[in-house]
């Protein structure tokens, strides 16, 4: 890894240019962390390895952390809330309001992530974007604005607390299905038929006229695709973009990250794409049921930990692996070694 220090974030919004370059130089993992996490799990009482992937849960999470012993105090669940104009072509069966009154939703505790964050140990934080003010419509504008990009990308990153162990990040947004199954098309090509699913409830003919609308937009923006931090602009929304800037702001900070579903796949590829070790910090915590989203997974290279159906959004399935982590990092610090407990080792 090249040397790296961490930006000062008023450099790093200052310019799409100076976005993409903070994109490029990114900390790395800490071998040492990892090296001696290793070497006490090889003193645990049980065969090598058969803990399997909470073994590497484990790793993952003190050597981001840059710790030999990791710790999960401080879990932090981020959900952005956003609208989006291309909600005016018909590509969602709910109101654009639905968005304003879900937050108030989050704030009084009614969602599901409240509950699965209050069982999790996590604290939540709800931000509406842009103050909840929709996009441009895409198919007949960039969805941003350079300045607004910036701006909501920066509302993300200074989201982040500075004392976090673990980041979980979602999102709510009418219509945000659509900018993600836009911007997946456009940063990996193919049909976007193939990208573009069902989102809050559409039926066949409402997923055949969501593939036109976004293919409506590639063709318009087809000159600014080929860039993935302005294609994110171009075709993305208020709430993908603080959902890539809040996970670039944990990788400058060495936070481990669980990323929920498709719509914050989509939002983060473009630090995938420029980079190809720009989400290594960050685990897939579900594959959701969303149409596109187990594609745009393994473009990634991001293995989901849970595979439940699930394809509400809101941090539900970033919160719900949290207690899997609770329980890898539990079995590595709580186990007797094979000297405490005398158990005999393997000769």
């Amino acid at each position: 890894m090249p040397s790296y220090t961490r930006p000062n974030p008023d450099t790093v919004f200052c310019s799409m240019d100076a976005l993409r370059a903070a994109c490029l130089t990114l900390p790395g993992i800490s071998p040492q962390a990892q090296h001696a996490i290793a070497a006490r799990e090889a003193t645990l009482t049980k065969p090598a390895g058969s803990m399997g992937q909470l073994e590497e849960l484990t790793a993952w999470l003190g050597g981001w952390q840059q710790r030999t012993t990791p710790q999960l105090e401080h879990v932090q669940v981020l959900v952005f809330a956003g609208n989006h104009g291309v909600v005016a072509q018909g590509v969602s069966p709910w109101p654009q309001d639905v968005t304003a009154q879900m937050v108030g939703n989050f704030r009084h505790g009614g969602a599901a992530v409240n509950q699965l964050a209050r069982m999790a140990e996590a604290t939540l934080s709800v931000i509406p974007v842009a103050d909840l003010r929709p996009t441009a419509d895409f198919t007949t504008a960039p969805a941003m604005t350079v300045p607004e990009f910036l701006a909501a990308a920066r509302t993300g990153y200074d989201a982040v607390p500075q004392q976090c162990d673990l980041l979980c990040v979602g999102e709510m947004g009418i219509g945000n299905t659509t900018a993600a199954a836009a911007l997946a098309a456009a940063l990996f090509h193919g049909d976007s038929l193939l990208w573009a699913g069902r989102g809050t409830g559409l039926d066949e003919d409402g997923v055949r006229h969501k593939a036109r609308v976004i293919d409506t937009a590639r063709a318009l923006h087809a000159h600014s695709l080929t860039n993935p931090l302005e294609a994110a602009r171009h075709v993305g929304g208020y709430e993908l973009a603080a959902l890539l800037g809040a996970v670039l702001a944990a990788r400058h900070a060495h936070i481990p990250v669980l990323l929920d579903g498709y719509v914050c796949t989509a939002a983060v590829a473009p630090l995938g794409c420029l980079n190809p070790q720009g989400l290594a910090h960050s685990w897939l915590a579900h594959c959701s049921a969303e149409t596109g989203h187990a594609k745009l997974a393994a473009a990634l290279g991001l293995s989901p930990l849970l595979a439940l159906g699930l394809r509400l959004g809101e941090a539900s399935g970033a919160a719900l692996a949290i207690p899997l982590v609770r329980a890898a990092l539990a079995c590595h610090t709580g186990m007797a070694t094979f000297a405490q407990a005398a158990v005999s080792e393997r000769t």
